[in-house]
C-alpha cells in the first residue's frame, strides 16, 4: 500500500516539476521566472523528503535542511526586491510630484 501512495507521490511531484520547468522557461516576467525557481527548490524538498520515506533512513535530512534555508532565504531576497523596487518608485514619484510643485509655485 505504501509503495502506491509513494509512486502517486513520484507522478504528481513530477508533473509539478515539468509544469514548474515550463513556467521557468516561458514565464513572460523575471518575476515569473524567480518565483518558479522557488517552487523548484521545494519540490526538490519534497523529492528527498519522498526518497527518505521510501529507504527509511534519515540521511536525506540534512540535505532537507540545507535545501530549507536555500529555499527560505531565496524567498525573502524576492520579496524584499520587489517591496524595495515599488518603494523607490514611490519615492521617485513623490519626489518628482513635489519638484512639480515647487516649479508651479516659483513661475
Amino acid at each position: 500500500m505504501i509503495t502506491v501512495i509513494l509512486g502517486v507521490a513520484v507522478a504528481l511531484l513530477a508533473v509539478a516539476a515539468g509544469l514548474t520547468l515550463w513556467r521557468m522557461v516561458v514565464g513572460p516576467t523575471s518575476l515569473d521566472r524567480i518565483i518558479s525557481s522557488d517552487v523548484m527548490v521545494a519540490i526538490v524538498i519534497a523529492v528527498v523528503a519522498v526518497y527518505s520515506v521510501f529507504t527509511g533512513n534519515a540521511t536525506g535530512l540534512p540535505i532537507l535542511l540545507g535545501l530549507c534555508l536555500i529555499g527560505f532565504t531565496g524567498a525573502v531576497g524576492v520579496a524584499r526586491l520587489v517591496a524595495s523596487s515599488d518603494g523607490v518608485r514611490q519615492l521617485f514619484d513623490r519626489r518628482q510630484a513635489m519638484r512639480e510643485e515647487d516649479d508651479d509655485d516659483g513661475a
